[in-house]
Parts: C-alpha cells; structure tokens; sequence
C-alpha cells in the first residue's frame, strides 16, 4: 500500500510517503515544515505536493489532540482537521486521522533494536501490556493493549491529568503555576514550555535573574527550553542545572504513573523531541529516579523495561500501519 503519512505537531508538520504491508514500513520523501508559519494543514500538504511532485490515493495524519468523528481540533495550533474536507480537496480515495501518540504506539513493532536507547532493561520478553509517553511541544501518551499474541495501540490524554507535587519544592511550584494557570496539568511541566515553567518559577523561587548570555540567546531567537536544556548538560547555569533535574525527576515520577496505570510490562516507550535530544542528560539517573519512586510498588516499576524510541520517522510508520489496518 503506498500512502501519503502526516505527523502534525504544535512546533512541526512532517510528511512523507510510506509503503507498508501492514508490518514492514518504508518512508521516501520526509520533509519538515513549520507548523506555526502555515494557516493550515491543507497549505502544507499543497506546498509538499508541488515540491515533491507526488500525490498518493489514501492519506494517513497522526496529529497532536483528541481525534473525533473523522476531526480533531488541535491542542496547541488553531488549527481545525477535517478529514472529509480533505478527501475533497485532494481528490484522496480515503483520508485518515489518528492521535500522535498512537500513531507512536503503533509505530513501536515496526521499529529494530537499533531505532531504542535502553534506560533500564527490566523483565520479560516484550510480552504484556506497554505505554509510550512522550514529551515535546506537549506530553502525549497511549496504551499498547496486549491480547496474548500481538499489542493493539489506543490513544489517551493522559498527559492533561492534574499535576500532583511531591515536597515542599514542589508544592511552592504548584501554587505558582495555578496563579499563573489556573488548573496545572502535567504537560505543564512535563514538555518543553514545562521546562520554561520550571526554570521561570525557580528563578522567583530563588530570586535571582537569568545570566545575560541565556537572557541574550533567548532574545536573539533561541528556544528557552533548549538553551536552559543546554546549558545545564555543560553545567554552565546552576539554575539550569536544577530546571533539568527536577524536570528529569517529574518526567520519570508521570512516565511511572501511566506505566502503573497501563501494567506496562511489556515496555514504557519515551517518545517526543526531549528525551531524543537530552539522551546524556536521561541517563544521569533523575528520570528513573522518579519512575522507580512508587512506595510498595517499585519492585513491580523495576522490572518494566524503559526505552527511548531513537527513530524521528516513528509516527510516520504508525500512521501507515494503521492506514493498511483499515
């Protein structure tokens, strides 16, 4: 089956055109556009139309929000999706839209061993049930069902459940997110705006202000998230130091949280931009700090195994397996 794939995300739009028989996937013609400089996704799929020269009959996007009868108003664009509206623009036979992190669970199977970086190898064999967890632009999750034989990929907004702190430190930062958010869901500081987050209230907590060289780079363009991110991996902020640790910690303490709930044997899957990018930084040992951190059950979290998902196309593969599925 050949198909044109999608992953829609706050930051970038990737396309490309997949073959698949429903387990073995290739993906030619990848290209990345700015989510944010395009109106819509129908102004990208006409702009990678005409650069690639390619149309394809079916069409398959894994897109960032809750996707509902054939639509899906995305969570951090203005974007609104409608996949009839598509078939019609783009003479495509049949257009489908699934959650991103979805997409990312059914992508898992089509990827080797060489597309995971291993946090902790844990116990079994791949078998049982598994959970992907992502943090990037957001924090996405979704559950891999297993029925014995094979996992079954469903998509969830687990990372819009309510924030819980752990101490005092914690506590002070709950009380300074609600001011400025009213409700605090994890992906409020489990993502890259969470880590502007962090970084913001621990800079009131301490009461201190940004070195100029960071004030500078942030001025000058640069993505906060990633200076803060890249200066605490050289050491060169100590405030940033501790944004990555406690970030790392949370996102460990909420991966534990959905792999608790899901009975992740069978594997927790780190997806997104941040942990692909901050690999060194994930294996300082914060992360699976917090994700062993869970009372009685930390001996059941020990033997979960914890991977990183190295393969940038992975939703692009989900997507068409999902799209052959149909």
């Amino acid at each position: 089956m050949r198909l044109l794939v999608g992953d829609i995300g706050g930051t970038k739009t990737a396309l490309g055109i997949a073959e698949t028989d429903c387990e073995v996937v290739s993906v030619t013609e990848p290209r990345r556009y700015p989510s944010a400089a395009f109106d819509s996704l129908e102004q990208i799929i006409y702009r990678y139309c005409i650069e690639t020269g390619v149309h394809c009959r079916f069409a398959a996007f894994a897109v960032a929000g809750p996707v509902q009868d054939r639509r899906c108003e995305t969570t951090n664009l203005p974007w609104s999706l409608d996949a009839d509206a598509l078939e019609g623009a783009f003479g495509f036979a049949g257009v489908e839209f699934l959650n991103d992190l979805e997409a990312v669970a059914w992508g898992v199977s089509a990827l080797r061993s060489t597309d995971f970086a291993e946090l902790h190898p844990g116990e079994g064999n791949g078998e049982g049930n598994a959970c992907v967890v992502a943090a990037g632009t957001g924090l996405g999750q979704a559950g891999l069902f297993w029925d014995g034989f094979r996992h079954h990929a469903f998509a969830t907004e687990g990372g819009h459940t309510d924030f819980a702190p752990a101490d005092d430190l914690e506590f002070a930062m709950l009380r300074y997110l609600k001011m400025r958010f009213g409700r605090v869901s994890w992906e409020r500081v489990v993502s890259g705006p969470g880590i502007v987050n962090i970084y913001e209230f621990l800079l009131r907590y301490h009461d201190c202000e940004s070195p100029v060289w960071l004030r500078r780079s942030i001025d000058e363009g640069a993505d906060t998230a990633a200076v803060v991110a890249q200066a605490a991996a050289i050491e060169r902020c100590p405030i940033c130091v501790e944004t990555m640790h406690l970030f790392l910690r949370l996102y460990g303490r909420e991966a534990g949280n959905a792999a608790l709930k899901h009975m992740s044997l069978g594997g927790v899957y780190l997806g997104g931009g941040i942990p692909l990018k901050n690999l060194a930084l994930l294996r300082q040992g914060g992360f699976l700090e917090g994700f062993f951190d869970k009372g009685r059950m930390g001996c059941l979290m020990r033997r979960m195994p914890v991977r990183v998902i190295l393969q940038p196309l992975t939703p692009l593969f989900g997507a068409a397996r999902f799209m052959a599925s149909q």
